[in-house]
Formats: C-alpha cells, structure tokens, sequence
C-alpha cells in the first residue's frame, strides 16, 4: 500500500488537473470536444471548480502537515467523505450507463475518475487503520 504522502500527492495532482482547473477554465467548446455534455449555464460548472480548489488547499495542507510529522486527520477525513461521494455518485452513473453515449475522451475520464475516486478512498481508509 503507497504511504499516505503518494496518495495525497496522487490525489493533489489528480484533483488539479483532471477536475478543478477544466471546471474552473476549461472555455465552453473544450467541453463539448472532449464529448460532455453542454454545461448550461456555465456558472455551475465553475462553482463546482471552486470547490474543487478548496479541496486542492487541504489536501497541501495535510501533505505539509505530514513532512513535519503530524499525522492530517481532519485531510484524511474530507478526503474519504468527498473521494467516498464521488466515487458511489460515479458508480451509480457507470451502472446507469450515464456516459455511454458521450465522447470518448469524456468517457475515458469518467471511467478513470471512477477508479481513482475509489482507489484515494481505499488508500486513506487505510492510513486511518494504520494510524490508530
């Protein structure tokens, strides 16, 4: 099992560049080239980017916090309740074939969000065990 510093760090950089910068920049035709659905109205998706990059600063946050040897439970525990939800929201949606009729790189990235949502929510499950 990878220490909990590579799945912060796995999860930081998965955060940024696959969820958070695209929702917060990504202009309206990338989108619809990648093969999602149109954002309408835009204002929504860059919300939702915004929250994105305020899970971004705790998950540095709680990196830090662990190279000076202070274990991040609160870090550990956001990243469980939002890695957890995402991954049984795009569990649900991949049982519903949500995405089968999307692009293919809109399909590709939601197929990897899956398995990474679930495999961050494993690795910090994990540390909390291996903490106690």
């Amino acid at each position: 099992m990878p220490s909990l510093l590579t799945v912060l760090y796995i999860k930081i950089a998965f955060t940024a560049f696959a969820w958070a910068t695209p929702a917060l920049l990504a202009p309206r035709k990338l989108i619809l080239t990648l093969g999602y659905p149109d954002p309408n109205p835009l204002i929504f998706l860059r919300l939702l980017g915004g929250a994105y990059l305020a899970l971004l600063v705790e998950y540095i946050q709680g990196a830090q916090s662990l190279q000076v040897g202070i274990y991040p439970a609160t870090t550990v525990l956001v990243g469980i309740a939002s890695n957890g939800v995402a991954f049984l929201i795009l569990a649900v949606g991949a049982v519903k074939s949500t995405w089968l009729h999307w692009g293919w790189a809109a399909r590709v990235i939601m197929w990897i969000s899956l398995a990474m949502t679930f495999l961050i929510t494993v690795g910090l499950f994990y540390s909390v065990q291996t903490h106690r």
